[in-house]
Parts: structure tokens; C-alpha cells; sequence
């Protein structure tokens, strides 16, 4: 695949899991050059020139969030995570924290303590890390608003309730795959298909739709055709706008 946004490979070095952002067994990170490239593809289809507002209601850690609300301040409103998990809404707040400069500061003094207490330089250098990360921030707009909420994301209430008072306009998520996660809550045999089902109503019609999966091609069931489709090493990335969504699911 050819990247037409994130076309120079960057030094995400500062972005990586586990350093400044939090980890977690069972919690796998997201390429950030692919987060990018999926993020502005998104935009790019949602038109108009104003920032968006982006919601991943399969969040896990919240590490895809923060790291598109980390490289790309500017063109974001605001950012909302959701999940069924209460392990992973725990780590994830810990991480879009991390979209405040009260956040990061308060992570680079724990990297700190770390550093001197360990005598692990790698302790040091995430927190210089987290000193860089909020320079970017600043310059790219400072602090994101954001919010973390618990919903299933087979239950259509449930995201109704989790969206109110955001009108997310881009979705974003990377689906779980079966062998680090696996689909929780009330229609998880359902998967990918159920999951759009249920977040059908919930959105605009000029929302975009992306969802992230291993593989070769992302499994959207029914009739529906993604808008755009592409595949980077093994993940498989579809962008679908809401009105696509519904009744082209069951035919």
C-alpha cells in the first residue's frame, strides 16, 4: 500500500507503548504511522475543513486515541473512548490523560522518581520523551478535551448514551482479533457487523466509519462495500460513511 498522508516515515519513537504511554498485557498498540494514514484518510472522505470530533467505541488501552490526538492536535475537536472493559477504561484514561500537559507532567515526575529509584536510564529517557510530547502538544493546540466512558458496543442504548453530547463525526477502531483480545459484551458473536448495527443510529450520516482488523480484508457482513480499503503488513483498514450503515447490513 502506498500512504498518500503519512508519507515520510517519522521518528515515533516517543509514541511508543510502554514507554510514555501506559501498556498492559493483553493490550496491543497500534502502528502510529498507520493511525495516522487511517485518521487523515477519514477526514479526507468526511470533507470540510473543520476539526473533527473522533470516538473509538472498542477503545482497549485508548493507545489509537491518543496517539491521533498526539500527532494531529490541530484537526481534532475533541476525542471520546468507550469499551465494555472496566480493565480496559482503567488504562485507557490513564492514557488520553495523557492529551494534557497536567497529565504528562505529572507522568514525567513518575518517570523520574522511576529513573532514580531503578537507575534505569530507559526511565530517564521516557520522561525527556514526555517533556518533547508536550511541546508538541502545546504547539499543535494544547490540552484535547476528551472523555471515557463505559458501553457495550453491541448495545445501541449504550453508545446513544456514551456519544451524548459529542456528535462524533469520525469513528475510528481497531476490532479485536482473537488472539491478544476478544469481542466482549452482549452480541460478541455478532462482531464486526453487529457492532455497526448497533452504532448505525447513533451517528450522523456524514460520519465516517473506520475499522482496523487482521487480516486480509476487514469482515463487514451483508451487502455493504467500505468506501476505501487498504491493508498495511497484517492489518486491513475499510472506511465506510454512516449512511452505508442499517439496512445494508442484513441483505
Amino acid at each position: 500500500m502506498v500512504y498518500r498522508h503519512a508519507t515520510v516515515r517519522g521518528d515515533y519513537e516517543d509514541l511508543a507503548s510502554g514507554a510514555v504511554l501506559h501498556s498492559a498485557p493483553g493490550f496491543p498498540a497500534f502502528p502510529v504511522r498507520l493511525a495516522s494514514e487511517a485518521f487523515q484518510r477519514a477526514l479526507a472522505l468526511r470533507g470540510g475543513g473543520g476539526p473533527a470530533t473522533v470516538w473509538d467505541p472498542c477503545c482497549g488501552s485508548g493507545y489509537l486515541l491518543t496517539v491521533i490526538g498526539l500527532l494531529h492536535r490541530s484537526r481534532i475537536r475533541a476525542l471520546l473512548a468507550s469499551d465494555v472493559s472496566d480493565d480496559a477504561l482503567r488504562i485507557a484514561r490513564a492514557n488520553l490523560d495523557l492529551l494534557g500537559q497536567a497529565g504528562l507532567s505529572a507522568r514525567a515526575g513518575v518517570l523520574r522518581e522511576k529513573a532514580e529509584r531503578f537507575a534505569k536510564p530507559s526511565y530517564a529517557a521516557a520522561a525527556e520523551a514526555a517533556g518533547r510530547i508536550g511541546r508538541m502538544l502545546a504547539a499543535g493546540g494544547g490540552d484535547v478535551p476528551h472523555d471515557v466512558r463505559r458501553a457495550d458496543v453491541f448495545d445501541q442504548g449504550e453508545l446513544a448514551e456514551a456519544a451524548a453530547g459529542y456528535a462524533p463525526d469520525i469513528v475510528i477502531t481497531d476490532v479485536p482479533y482473537g488472539e491478544q483480545t476478544t469481542w466482549q459484551g452482549s452480541g460478541g458473536d455478532t462482531g464486526v457487523p453487529g457492532m455497526l448495527a448497533a452504532l448505525a443510529p447513533v451517528l450522523a450520516e456524514r460520519a465516517v466509519v473506520v475499522v482496523a482488523a487482521r487480516g486480509r480484508k476487514v469482515p463487514l457482513g451483508g451487502r455493504i462495500r467500505a468506501r476505501e480499503s487498504f491493508k498495511v503488513g497484517t492489518r486491513a483498514v475499510a472506511l465506510l460513511t454512516a449512511d452505508q450503515l442499517g439496512d445494508h447490513l442484513t441483505g
